[in-house]
Protein backbone atom coordinates (compact mmCIF):
# COMPACT_ATOMS: atom_id res chain seq x y z
CA UNK A 1 0.00 0.00 0.00
CA UNK A 2 0.89 3.45 -0.67
CA UNK A 3 2.31 4.69 2.02
CA UNK A 4 1.36 8.31 3.82
CA UNK A 5 3.38 11.21 4.27
CA UNK A 6 5.10 10.83 7.75
CA UNK A 7 4.04 13.18 10.42
CA UNK A 8 6.51 14.58 13.10
CA UNK A 9 4.65 16.91 15.45
CA UNK A 10 6.83 18.96 17.74
CA UNK A 11 7.36 22.09 19.40
CA UNK A 12 8.54 25.06 17.90
CA UNK A 13 12.19 25.62 18.31
CA UNK A 14 13.23 28.73 16.45
CA UNK A 15 16.70 27.50 16.79
CA UNK A 16 16.34 25.09 14.10
CA UNK A 17 14.98 26.91 11.61
CA UNK A 18 18.15 28.43 9.66
CA UNK A 19 19.95 24.73 9.44
CA UNK A 20 16.68 23.09 8.26
CA UNK A 21 16.46 21.27 4.61
CA UNK A 22 13.97 21.17 2.55
CA UNK A 23 10.80 23.48 2.36
CA UNK A 24 9.76 25.93 4.94
CA UNK A 25 6.24 26.69 5.16
CA UNK A 26 5.28 30.11 7.04
CA UNK A 27 1.57 30.92 7.77
CA UNK A 28 0.37 34.74 6.87
CA UNK A 29 -2.69 35.92 6.96
CA UNK A 30 -4.33 38.58 4.61
CA UNK A 31 -3.10 41.43 6.52
CA UNK A 32 0.89 40.37 6.22
CA UNK A 33 1.08 39.70 10.11
CA UNK A 34 4.16 37.62 11.00
CA UNK A 35 3.97 34.98 13.92
CA UNK A 36 7.19 34.62 16.09
CA UNK A 37 8.41 31.51 13.99
CA UNK A 38 7.61 33.86 10.55
CA UNK A 39 9.53 37.27 12.10
CA UNK A 40 12.83 34.38 12.74
CA UNK A 41 12.31 32.99 9.09
CA UNK A 42 12.23 36.97 7.63
CA UNK A 43 15.18 38.06 10.57
CA UNK A 44 17.04 34.73 9.10
CA UNK A 45 16.49 36.13 5.08
CA UNK A 46 17.30 39.51 6.04
CA UNK A 47 13.82 40.74 5.60
CA UNK A 48 12.67 39.04 2.29
CA UNK A 49 9.56 37.38 3.55
CA UNK A 50 8.37 40.92 4.95
CA UNK A 51 9.07 42.48 1.53
CA UNK A 52 7.09 39.85 -0.19
CA UNK A 53 4.55 39.56 2.46
CA UNK A 54 4.33 43.61 2.12
CA UNK A 55 4.28 43.30 -2.01
CA UNK A 56 1.46 43.54 -4.19
CA UNK A 57 2.37 39.86 -5.49
CA UNK A 58 1.23 38.31 -1.73
CA UNK A 59 -1.85 41.11 -1.76
CA UNK A 60 -2.68 39.83 -5.66
CA UNK A 61 -1.84 35.80 -3.97
CA UNK A 62 -5.58 34.06 -3.62
CA UNK A 63 -6.38 32.92 -0.14
CA UNK A 64 -5.73 29.55 1.19
CA UNK A 65 -2.50 29.65 -2.58
CA UNK A 66 0.85 29.32 -1.50
CA UNK A 67 3.63 31.32 -3.05
CA UNK A 68 7.24 30.28 -3.27
CA UNK A 69 10.56 32.24 -2.22
CA UNK A 70 13.43 29.81 -3.56
CA UNK A 71 16.92 29.47 -2.10
CA UNK A 72 16.54 31.74 0.66
CA UNK A 73 19.53 33.66 1.68
CA UNK A 74 21.12 32.91 5.59
CA UNK A 75 18.86 29.48 5.26
CA UNK A 76 19.76 26.32 4.34
CA UNK A 77 16.01 25.38 3.00
CA UNK A 78 15.55 25.02 -0.64
CA UNK A 79 12.71 27.28 -0.41
CA UNK A 80 10.19 28.94 1.89
CA UNK A 81 6.62 28.73 0.99
CA UNK A 82 4.13 31.17 2.24
CA UNK A 83 1.07 30.08 3.10
CA UNK A 84 -1.75 32.72 2.99
CA UNK A 85 -4.37 31.66 5.28
CA UNK A 86 -6.80 33.27 7.67
CA UNK A 87 -5.94 32.63 10.94
CA UNK A 88 -10.09 31.86 11.46
CA UNK A 89 -9.99 29.86 8.61
CA UNK A 90 -12.71 27.00 7.97
CA UNK A 91 -11.49 23.56 7.93
CA UNK A 92 -12.44 23.40 4.36
CA UNK A 93 -10.04 26.33 3.61
CA UNK A 94 -7.61 25.42 5.99
CA UNK A 95 -7.42 21.49 4.06
CA UNK A 96 -7.11 23.27 0.57
CA UNK A 97 -4.02 25.33 2.27
CA UNK A 98 -2.38 22.01 2.72
CA UNK A 99 -2.90 20.88 -0.35
CA UNK A 100 -1.53 23.43 -2.19
CA UNK A 101 1.59 22.68 0.04
CA UNK A 102 1.90 19.54 -0.45
CA UNK A 103 1.92 20.34 -4.08
CA UNK A 104 4.38 23.28 -4.13
CA UNK A 105 6.86 21.86 -1.29
CA UNK A 106 8.78 18.26 -2.04
CA UNK A 107 10.03 15.11 -0.17
CA UNK A 108 10.49 17.45 3.08
CA UNK A 109 8.30 20.34 4.82
CA UNK A 110 8.49 21.98 7.86
CA UNK A 111 5.31 23.99 8.66
CA UNK A 112 5.44 26.74 11.32
CA UNK A 113 1.88 26.33 12.10
CA UNK A 114 2.91 27.88 15.68
CA UNK A 115 -0.50 28.34 17.69
CA UNK A 116 -2.98 28.26 14.54
CA UNK A 117 -6.24 26.49 15.27
CA UNK A 118 -6.45 24.07 11.82
CA UNK A 119 -3.06 23.11 12.44
CA UNK A 120 -3.98 19.62 12.37
CA UNK A 121 -6.35 20.05 9.41
CA UNK A 122 -3.61 21.52 7.11
CA UNK A 123 -1.78 19.01 8.08
CA UNK A 124 -4.89 16.53 6.39
CA UNK A 125 -4.28 18.31 2.97
CA UNK A 126 -0.63 17.79 2.64
CA UNK A 127 -1.54 14.08 3.58
CA UNK A 128 -4.30 14.19 1.14
CA UNK A 129 -2.51 15.67 -1.81
CA UNK A 130 0.94 13.56 -0.96
CA UNK A 131 0.38 10.53 -2.88
CA UNK A 132 1.75 8.24 -6.07
CA UNK A 133 0.68 5.72 -7.51
CA UNK A 134 3.99 3.87 -8.10
CA UNK A 135 3.24 -0.30 -7.82
CA UNK A 136 3.53 -0.44 -10.96
CA UNK A 137 7.30 1.56 -12.19
CA UNK A 138 10.09 -0.63 -11.57
CA UNK A 139 12.73 0.53 -9.32
CA UNK A 140 12.69 1.23 -5.41
CA UNK A 141 9.56 2.94 -4.38
CA UNK A 142 10.14 6.25 -3.50
CA UNK A 143 10.49 7.46 0.21
CA UNK A 144 7.17 8.79 1.65
CA UNK A 145 6.95 12.88 2.39
CA UNK A 146 8.49 13.98 5.39
CA UNK A 147 7.13 16.70 7.39
CA UNK A 148 7.62 18.34 10.65
CA UNK A 149 4.60 20.40 12.03
CA UNK A 150 6.42 23.17 14.49
CA UNK A 151 3.42 24.19 16.79
CA UNK A 152 2.72 25.71 20.39
CA UNK A 153 0.94 22.66 21.78
CA UNK A 154 2.32 19.70 20.02
CA UNK A 155 0.15 17.00 22.53
CA UNK A 156 -3.35 18.62 21.18
CA UNK A 157 -2.67 19.08 17.60
CA UNK A 158 -1.01 15.30 17.57
CA UNK A 159 -4.17 13.58 19.27
CA UNK A 160 -6.41 15.68 16.69
CA UNK A 161 -4.47 14.69 13.50
CA UNK A 162 -4.07 11.19 14.49
CA UNK A 163 -7.54 10.69 13.24
CA UNK A 164 -7.57 12.50 10.33
CA UNK A 165 -4.60 10.33 8.98
CA UNK A 166 -6.45 7.31 9.48
CA UNK A 167 -9.25 8.45 7.64
CA UNK A 168 -5.87 9.39 5.42
CA UNK A 169 -4.99 6.10 4.98
CA UNK A 170 -8.15 4.56 4.05
CA UNK A 171 -8.46 7.73 1.36
CA UNK A 172 -4.75 6.10 -0.01
CA UNK A 173 -5.99 2.22 0.15
CA UNK A 174 -8.77 2.97 -2.28
CA UNK A 175 -6.81 5.27 -4.36
CA UNK A 176 -4.58 2.24 -4.49
CA UNK A 177 -7.23 -0.50 -5.45
CA UNK A 178 -9.25 1.76 -7.78
CA UNK A 179 -5.82 2.48 -9.70
CA UNK A 180 -4.37 -1.29 -9.88
CA UNK A 181 -4.71 -2.67 -13.30
CA UNK A 182 -6.98 -5.71 -13.80
CA UNK A 183 -4.51 -8.46 -14.00
CA UNK A 184 -3.09 -7.09 -10.86
CA UNK A 185 -6.34 -6.57 -8.85
CA UNK A 186 -8.18 -9.41 -9.99
CA UNK A 187 -10.94 -10.80 -7.92
CA UNK A 188 -9.05 -13.05 -5.50
CA UNK A 189 -6.02 -10.46 -5.26
CA UNK A 190 -8.81 -7.63 -4.11
CA UNK A 191 -10.34 -10.08 -1.95
CA UNK A 192 -7.07 -11.60 -0.49
CA UNK A 193 -6.63 -7.79 0.22
CA UNK A 194 -9.50 -7.41 2.26
CA UNK A 195 -9.24 -10.34 4.45
CA UNK A 196 -5.88 -8.59 5.24
CA UNK A 197 -8.28 -5.67 7.22
CA UNK A 198 -8.77 -8.58 10.08
CA UNK A 199 -5.43 -7.47 11.45
CA UNK A 200 -7.37 -4.03 12.14
CA UNK A 201 -10.06 -5.59 14.12
CA UNK A 202 -12.61 -6.22 11.46
CA UNK A 203 -14.42 -9.58 11.20
CA UNK A 204 -14.02 -10.49 7.24
CA UNK A 205 -15.53 -13.45 5.52
CA UNK A 206 -15.52 -14.69 1.88
CA UNK A 207 -18.08 -15.90 -0.08
CA UNK A 208 -17.60 -17.98 -2.67
CA UNK A 209 -19.35 -19.49 -5.65
CA UNK A 210 -20.41 -22.24 -4.09
CA UNK A 211 -21.97 -20.11 -1.67
CA UNK A 212 -23.32 -17.88 -3.58
CA UNK A 213 -24.87 -20.71 -5.84
CA UNK A 214 -26.28 -22.10 -2.33
CA UNK A 215 -27.56 -18.18 -1.66
CA UNK A 216 -29.40 -18.32 -4.73
CA UNK A 217 -26.97 -15.12 -5.94
CA UNK A 218 -27.93 -15.37 -9.81
CA UNK A 219 -27.78 -12.02 -11.02
CA UNK A 220 -24.48 -11.42 -9.23
CA UNK A 221 -22.97 -14.80 -10.93
CA UNK A 222 -24.46 -14.17 -14.05
CA UNK A 223 -22.37 -11.74 -14.23
CA UNK A 224 -18.52 -13.43 -13.57
CA UNK A 225 -19.58 -16.41 -15.67
CA UNK A 226 -17.79 -15.42 -18.75
CA UNK A 227 -14.49 -14.77 -16.47
CA UNK A 228 -11.86 -17.36 -15.43
CA UNK A 229 -11.63 -15.17 -12.42
CA UNK A 230 -14.25 -16.66 -9.69
CA UNK A 231 -17.32 -14.52 -8.23
CA UNK A 232 -16.79 -13.20 -4.73
CA UNK A 233 -18.75 -11.52 -1.92
CA UNK A 234 -16.72 -9.90 1.10
CA UNK A 235 -17.93 -8.78 4.28
CA UNK A 236 -16.26 -6.66 6.96
CA UNK A 237 -17.82 -6.08 9.95
CA UNK A 238 -16.74 -3.75 12.18
CA UNK A 239 -18.49 -4.00 15.59
CA UNK A 240 -17.01 -1.07 17.59
CA UNK A 241 -20.36 -0.05 19.04
CA UNK A 242 -23.59 -1.81 21.38
CA UNK A 243 -25.89 -3.94 20.61
CA UNK A 244 -27.33 -1.78 17.65
CA UNK A 245 -27.74 -3.83 14.53
CA UNK A 246 -25.28 -2.73 11.85
CA UNK A 247 -25.07 0.46 9.52
CA UNK A 248 -24.54 -1.41 5.81
CA UNK A 249 -22.40 0.38 3.06
CA UNK A 250 -22.31 -2.31 -0.43
CA UNK A 251 -20.35 -1.30 -3.15
CA UNK A 252 -19.89 -2.50 -6.83
CA UNK A 253 -16.29 -4.38 -7.54
CA UNK A 254 -16.22 -5.21 -11.01
CA UNK A 255 -12.44 -5.12 -11.17
CA UNK A 256 -12.73 -5.17 -15.33
CA UNK A 257 -15.62 -4.44 -17.03
CA UNK A 258 -15.53 -5.22 -20.75
CA UNK A 259 -19.44 -5.06 -21.10
CA UNK A 260 -19.42 -8.83 -21.85
CA UNK A 261 -21.17 -9.77 -24.64
CA UNK A 262 -22.41 -6.12 -25.35
CA UNK A 263 -18.72 -5.33 -25.78
CA UNK A 264 -17.55 -1.88 -25.17
CA UNK A 265 -15.62 0.23 -27.68
CA UNK A 266 -12.14 -0.15 -27.63
CA UNK A 267 -11.26 3.54 -27.30
CA UNK A 268 -11.13 3.98 -23.42
CA UNK A 269 -11.78 0.42 -22.49
CA UNK A 270 -8.53 0.38 -20.41
CA UNK A 271 -10.49 2.72 -17.54
CA UNK A 272 -12.73 0.30 -17.02
CA UNK A 273 -10.07 -0.95 -14.32
CA UNK A 274 -12.01 1.40 -12.23
CA UNK A 275 -15.05 -0.19 -12.48
CA UNK A 276 -14.57 -1.36 -8.42
CA UNK A 277 -14.31 2.09 -7.44
CA UNK A 278 -17.77 1.39 -5.22
CA UNK A 279 -15.98 -2.05 -3.46
CA UNK A 280 -12.61 -0.10 -3.34
CA UNK A 281 -14.71 3.23 -1.61
CA UNK A 282 -16.23 0.79 0.58
CA UNK A 283 -13.17 -0.88 1.67
CA UNK A 284 -11.03 2.62 2.52
CA UNK A 285 -14.22 3.25 4.64
CA UNK A 286 -13.86 0.10 6.66
CA UNK A 287 -10.14 0.30 7.07
CA UNK A 288 -10.60 4.33 8.20
CA UNK A 289 -13.68 3.22 10.59
CA UNK A 290 -11.63 0.47 12.28
CA UNK A 291 -8.07 2.01 12.53
CA UNK A 292 -9.85 5.01 14.04
CA UNK A 293 -11.73 2.68 16.23
CA UNK A 294 -15.01 3.99 15.52
CA UNK A 295 -17.91 3.97 18.45
CA UNK A 296 -20.28 2.36 15.83
CA UNK A 297 -21.05 -1.09 14.02
CA UNK A 298 -20.67 -0.81 10.29
CA UNK A 299 -20.37 -3.39 7.93
CA UNK A 300 -19.57 -3.25 4.59
CA UNK A 301 -20.38 -6.09 1.48
CA UNK A 302 -18.54 -5.73 -1.77
CA UNK A 303 -19.24 -7.90 -4.85
CA UNK A 304 -16.36 -8.99 -6.52
CA UNK A 305 -16.98 -9.99 -10.25
CA UNK A 306 -15.12 -9.69 -13.71
CA UNK A 307 -17.43 -9.11 -16.36
CA UNK A 308 -16.04 -11.14 -19.57
CA UNK A 309 -17.20 -12.09 -23.50
CA UNK A 310 -16.94 -15.87 -23.66
CA UNK A 311 -18.67 -18.93 -24.72
CA UNK A 312 -19.94 -19.12 -21.28
CA UNK A 313 -21.03 -15.62 -20.52
CA UNK A 314 -24.71 -14.18 -20.12
CA UNK A 315 -25.93 -12.91 -23.31
CA UNK A 316 -28.82 -10.83 -24.09
CA UNK A 317 -32.41 -12.09 -23.80
CA UNK A 318 -31.44 -14.38 -21.24
CA UNK A 319 -33.20 -14.64 -17.80
CA UNK A 320 -31.88 -15.14 -14.26
CA UNK A 321 -33.40 -14.86 -10.71
CA UNK A 322 -32.25 -12.40 -8.17
CA UNK A 323 -31.79 -13.84 -4.44
CA UNK A 324 -34.55 -11.80 -3.49
CA UNK A 325 -36.69 -14.17 -6.04
CA UNK A 326 -37.46 -11.70 -9.01
CA UNK A 327 -36.58 -12.47 -12.43
CA UNK A 328 -34.59 -9.86 -14.40
CA UNK A 329 -34.57 -10.36 -18.37
CA UNK A 330 -31.00 -8.97 -19.02
CA UNK A 331 -31.17 -6.64 -22.74
CA UNK A 332 -27.52 -5.35 -21.94
CA UNK A 333 -24.70 -7.25 -20.86
CA UNK A 334 -22.78 -3.74 -20.00
CA UNK A 335 -25.68 -2.75 -17.33
CA UNK A 336 -24.05 -5.24 -14.95
CA UNK A 337 -23.46 -3.25 -11.98
CA UNK A 338 -27.20 -3.05 -10.77
CA UNK A 339 -27.27 -6.72 -10.97
CA UNK A 340 -24.25 -7.34 -8.79
CA UNK A 341 -25.75 -4.57 -6.10
CA UNK A 342 -29.05 -6.12 -6.34
CA UNK A 343 -28.33 -9.87 -4.58
CA UNK A 344 -25.48 -8.17 -2.15
CA UNK A 345 -27.88 -5.55 -1.43
CA UNK A 346 -30.91 -8.36 -0.74
CA UNK A 347 -28.15 -10.57 1.03
CA UNK A 348 -26.94 -7.38 3.56
CA UNK A 349 -30.82 -7.42 4.50
CA UNK A 350 -31.50 -10.89 5.22
CA UNK A 351 -28.02 -11.07 7.15
CA UNK A 352 -27.59 -8.04 9.11
CA UNK A 353 -30.95 -6.25 9.14
CA UNK A 354 -29.08 -3.33 8.97
CA UNK A 355 -30.53 0.81 10.29
CA UNK A 356 -29.66 2.01 6.95
CA UNK A 357 -27.63 1.01 3.65
CA UNK A 358 -25.77 2.91 1.36
CA UNK A 359 -24.61 1.43 -1.85
CA UNK A 360 -21.89 2.72 -4.27
CA UNK A 361 -21.24 2.27 -7.16
CA UNK A 362 -19.27 3.33 -10.84
CA UNK A 363 -22.84 2.55 -12.25
CA UNK A 364 -23.28 4.97 -15.12
CA UNK A 365 -21.85 6.95 -17.55
CA UNK A 366 -25.27 8.95 -17.60
CA UNK A 367 -24.62 9.88 -14.34
CA UNK A 368 -21.19 11.80 -16.15
CA UNK A 369 -23.47 13.55 -18.38
CA UNK A 370 -26.08 15.58 -15.82
CA UNK A 371 -23.20 16.19 -13.19
CA UNK A 372 -19.90 16.21 -14.70
CA UNK A 373 -16.96 14.79 -12.49
CA UNK A 374 -17.81 17.17 -9.93
CA UNK A 375 -20.25 15.85 -8.04
CA UNK A 376 -21.53 12.04 -7.11
CA UNK A 377 -25.37 11.22 -8.02
CA UNK A 378 -27.68 10.92 -4.69
CA UNK A 379 -30.97 8.90 -4.64
CA UNK A 380 -32.88 7.36 -2.13
CA UNK A 381 -35.64 6.66 -0.15
CA UNK A 382 -35.09 8.53 2.98
CA UNK A 383 -34.91 12.74 2.87
CA UNK A 384 -32.95 12.22 6.29
CA UNK A 385 -30.72 9.86 5.01
CA UNK A 386 -29.63 11.79 2.15
CA UNK A 387 -29.84 15.19 3.76
CA UNK A 388 -27.71 14.05 6.38
CA UNK A 389 -24.93 11.83 3.88
CA UNK A 390 -24.90 15.44 1.52
CA UNK A 391 -23.99 17.33 4.71
CA UNK A 392 -21.42 14.82 5.72
CA UNK A 393 -19.99 14.89 1.83
CA UNK A 394 -19.73 18.73 2.12
CA UNK A 395 -18.10 19.15 5.16
CA UNK A 396 -15.24 16.91 3.68
CA UNK A 397 -15.51 19.19 0.38
CA UNK A 398 -16.39 15.87 -1.85
CA UNK A 399 -19.45 17.17 -4.19
CA UNK A 400 -22.84 15.51 -4.29
CA UNK A 401 -26.05 15.99 -5.51
CA UNK A 402 -29.74 14.51 -4.84
CA UNK A 403 -31.39 12.61 -7.60
CA UNK A 404 -35.04 12.42 -8.65
CA UNK A 405 -36.55 8.87 -7.71
CA UNK A 406 -40.32 8.33 -8.70
CA UNK A 407 -42.74 5.24 -9.79
CA UNK A 408 -43.22 6.80 -13.21
CA UNK A 409 -39.55 5.98 -14.07
CA UNK A 410 -40.54 2.03 -13.25
CA UNK A 411 -42.34 1.34 -16.80
CA UNK A 412 -38.98 1.81 -18.67
CA UNK A 413 -38.07 -1.51 -17.15
CA UNK A 414 -41.18 -3.04 -17.81
CA UNK A 415 -40.28 -7.01 -19.22
CA UNK A 416 -42.75 -9.10 -21.73
CA UNK A 417 -41.12 -12.03 -20.40
CA UNK A 418 -39.99 -11.34 -17.06
CA UNK A 419 -40.39 -9.65 -13.85
CA UNK A 420 -38.06 -6.56 -15.06
CA UNK A 421 -35.48 -5.67 -17.39
CA UNK A 422 -31.90 -4.58 -16.45
CA UNK A 423 -32.00 -1.40 -17.94
CA UNK A 424 -34.67 1.49 -19.55
CA UNK A 425 -32.80 2.51 -22.21
CA UNK A 426 -31.14 6.01 -23.01
CA UNK A 427 -33.85 8.53 -21.23
CA UNK A 428 -32.93 9.04 -17.27
CA UNK A 429 -30.34 6.20 -17.29
CA UNK A 430 -28.78 6.67 -14.32
CA UNK A 431 -32.27 7.20 -12.68
CA UNK A 432 -34.25 4.05 -13.94
CA UNK A 433 -30.33 2.27 -13.10
CA UNK A 434 -31.74 3.52 -9.21
CA UNK A 435 -34.98 2.28 -9.56
CA UNK A 436 -33.80 -1.10 -10.29
CA UNK A 437 -31.74 -1.15 -7.45
CA UNK A 438 -34.80 -0.05 -5.07
CA UNK A 439 -36.57 -3.16 -6.01
CA UNK A 440 -34.19 -5.12 -3.73
CA UNK A 441 -34.57 -2.88 -1.22
CA UNK A 442 -37.15 -3.86 1.39
CA UNK A 443 -39.92 -1.47 3.01
CA UNK A 444 -39.00 0.23 6.17
CA UNK A 445 -35.04 0.21 5.27
CA UNK A 446 -33.66 3.64 4.51
CA UNK A 447 -31.68 3.49 1.63
CA UNK A 448 -29.47 5.40 -0.47
CA UNK A 449 -27.72 4.79 -3.87
CA UNK A 450 -24.31 6.91 -4.86
CA UNK A 451 -23.13 6.79 -8.34
CA UNK A 452 -19.93 7.84 -8.52
CA UNK A 453 -18.70 7.52 -12.13
CA UNK A 454 -17.78 10.79 -12.46
CA UNK A 455 -15.76 11.21 -9.28
CA UNK A 456 -13.99 8.22 -8.90
CA UNK A 457 -10.97 9.07 -10.86
CA UNK A 458 -10.35 11.80 -12.96
CA UNK A 459 -8.23 12.77 -16.23
CA UNK A 460 -6.97 15.03 -14.20
CA UNK A 461 -6.48 16.82 -10.52
CA UNK A 462 -8.78 16.66 -8.19
CA UNK A 463 -9.41 18.75 -5.21
CA UNK A 464 -7.49 16.35 -2.84
CA UNK A 465 -5.65 14.39 -5.45
CA UNK A 466 -2.80 13.62 -8.53
CA UNK A 467 -4.57 12.38 -11.52
CA UNK A 468 -6.10 9.14 -11.13
CA UNK A 469 -8.12 7.76 -8.19
CA UNK A 470 -9.55 10.07 -5.81
CA UNK A 471 -10.99 8.02 -2.61
CA UNK A 472 -13.77 10.08 -3.19
CA UNK A 473 -16.24 8.99 -0.31
CA UNK A 474 -13.99 7.49 2.01
CA UNK A 475 -14.11 10.61 3.92
CA UNK A 476 -17.65 11.72 3.75
CA UNK A 477 -18.79 8.41 5.10
CA UNK A 478 -16.71 8.35 7.90
CA UNK A 479 -17.77 11.58 8.30
CA UNK A 480 -22.06 10.55 8.23
CA UNK A 481 -20.97 7.50 10.69
CA UNK A 482 -19.14 9.92 12.81
CA UNK A 483 -22.00 12.21 12.99
CA UNK A 484 -25.06 9.94 12.87
CA UNK A 485 -23.99 6.60 14.10
CA UNK A 486 -21.11 6.70 16.86
CA UNK A 487 -21.88 6.75 20.50
CA UNK A 488 -19.45 9.25 20.66
CA UNK A 489 -19.13 12.80 20.92
CA UNK A 490 -16.09 13.01 19.34
CA UNK A 491 -16.80 13.95 15.32
CA UNK A 492 -13.66 12.27 14.20
CA UNK A 493 -13.50 15.14 11.36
Amino acid sequence: MTELAQFDVIATDLDQLATLAGDITVVVDAEGKLDPAARRVNRLTKGALARFVESESFADQKNNAVASLRFPAGMEAASVLVAKLDRKCTPAEARETGVNIAKAGGSKICLLAGNHSKADVICEGIALRSYAYTDQKSGDAPAPVHVTAMVSKPEDIEADLAPRLAVAEGVFFTRDLVNAPANVLTTTEFANQLTALSDLGLRVEVLEEEDLERLGMRTLLSVGQGSDSPSKVVTMEWNGGGDENPFALVGKGVVFDTGGISLKPAGGMEDMTMDMGGAGVVAGAMMALAKRKANANVVGLVGLVENMPSGNATRPGDVVKSMKGDTVEIINTDAEGRLVLADVLWYAQERFAPTAMIDLATLTGAIIIGLGHDKAGVFSNDDTLSNQFIRSAEDEGEGAWRMPLGASYDKQLDSRIADMKNVGGRPAGSITAAQFLQRFVKDGVPWAHLDIAGVASLKGEGDFSPKGATGWGVRALNRFVADHFETTDDPAA
